[in-house]
């Protein structure tokens, strides 16, 4: 009977409705774009923060949260489905000199991802993010120098970047150390040398 009264209890329901959800700091949500985890928190969150993170987006113009508003919108999470908004967010944040939003468009370009296969315009949007030191665009810049695509003229950065790159990540560096081999083929030793310099401080 205790425990019946217990769970029945309009305090242990109230306590339930009181768990209100904290909206992500700048840091944390950028932390959360990084290991692609940000729509996942969303859910988790029960998708109290829509309106928050809207208004941040739409209102504040904040690049993290036009990111996350964009993303939420392209694949529909805790939202009606609207990819031709979810794009247009992303590529505010983009415009705005988030590295994730580069990176993230120039992936969908690169793959035809909700949009059509662009890979010269997927370059121009992986150098940009690799220049703001994203690793993942680094890979997948030089990916598509090694399938012919972007300037030669670009080699030598992108060797720089990547030649510099910092990771734990076993499979990653692996993957770097192949692209680096790779790229290498298609400069001049002397590129190469130069490309070997420390980052530019």
């Amino acid at each position: 009977m205790l425990t019946l009264l217990s769970v029945c209890s309009p305090f242990s329901r109230a306590a339930e409705e009181i768990k209100a959800v904290q909206l992500y700091s700048q840091d944390e949500l950028l932390r959360l774009i990084h290991r692609n985890e940000h729509l996942t928190q969303v859910v988790l969150d029960d998708c109290q923060l829509v309106q928050d993170i809207e208004a941040r987006a739409q209102t504040l113009k904040i690049p993290a949260y036009q990111f996350l508003w964009g993303d939420m919108l392209a694949w529909g999470v805790c939202v009606t489905a609207d990819p031709e908004r979810g794009i247009n967010f992303m590529r505010q944040a983009a415009d705005q000199g988030l590295a994730e939003g580069l990176e993230q468009l120039g992936r969908y370009y690169a793959q035809g991802k909700l949009v059509q296969q662009d890979k010269e315009r997927a370059v121009v949007f992986l150098r940009e993010a690799s220049m703001l030191g994203n690793q993942k665009a680094q890979i997948e810049l030089v990916e598509l120098f090694l399938d012919g695509y972007g300037s030669p003229y670009d080699y030598e950065d992108a060797y720089h970047w990547l030649y510099n790159a910092i990771t734990n990540n076993k499979k990653t560096h692996q993957k770097i150390t192949s692209c680096l081999t790779k790229l290498e083929k298609l400069m001049h030793p002397k590129a190469v040398r130069k490309a070997k310099r420390p980052l530019d401080t």
